[in-house]
């Protein structure tokens, strides 16, 4: 009788020491799966403030480029893809398939915002207008935030995917359901560096 006891009492200890681990466990991925989310916020932050700025940037440009319609016209839809995408992105910062397509439609901005800085190199007057100086020192600086912000969030992303998927937390993990988080990369070479905007 006192070894059912002795027995029992081990498998009761066990099992409480296994609850208090998976309750820690468990605990720690949400943690980790909160930060990187509010690491998204704050790129959601920079990214808006971006897109606020480019049509400023479009209408200032539009008096002088009378004859790049074509142009003007592919940054202001790429920049209302990347918005559409960013939304998307922001309600559901871990799903690979909103970062995905945050991703390309980030890359298909830059792409018409560096054909835009290249057409307004050929326009002396444009690039010493006082505002579109002022709204391209703005971009440059939200680009470098957009940059920082995104490096935390892959950092986020990192240590909560290496959590999740190293035993025996990945039991935890499978078991409530914590699916992997997707970094926010940028695929496009020539999209890796940010748009050159000085107009020195």
């Amino acid at each position: 009788m006192t070894e059912l006891l002795v027995v029992l009492a081990v498998l009761v200890l066990i099992a409480l020491f296994l609850g208090v681990w998976g309750v820690g466990v468990y605990n720690r991925l949400v943690a980790l799966r909160n930060r990187f989310q509010n690491a998204f916020a704050q790129i959601d932050v920079q990214l808006k403030r971006r897109y606020d700025l480019i049509p400023n940037l479009v209408e200032i440009a539009k008096g002088y480029l009378k004859h790049e319609r074509e142009t003007l016209e592919a940054v202001i839809a790429a920049r209302n893809q990347a918005s559409q995408a960013a939304q998307a992105a922001a309600a559901k910062p871990g799903d690979a398939g909103a970062m995905i397509a945050l991703s390309g439609a980030e890359n298909t901005l830059m792409g018409a915002m560096g054909r835009l800085f290249a057409v307004v190199e050929a326009y002396p007057d444009l690039k010493a207008n006082q505002n579109m100086m002022q709204l391209t020192e703005e971009l440059t600086s939200t680009e470098n935030k957009v940059a920082f912000a995104r490096q935390s969030f892959n950092d986020s992303v990192m240590t909560y995917n290496t959590t999740r998927e190293s035993f025996p937390a990945n039991v935890v993990a499978g078991m409530f359901g914590f699916l992997p988080g997707q970094l926010f990369e940028v695929t496009d070479a020539a999209a890796r560096e940010a748009p050159k905007v000085s107009f020195s």
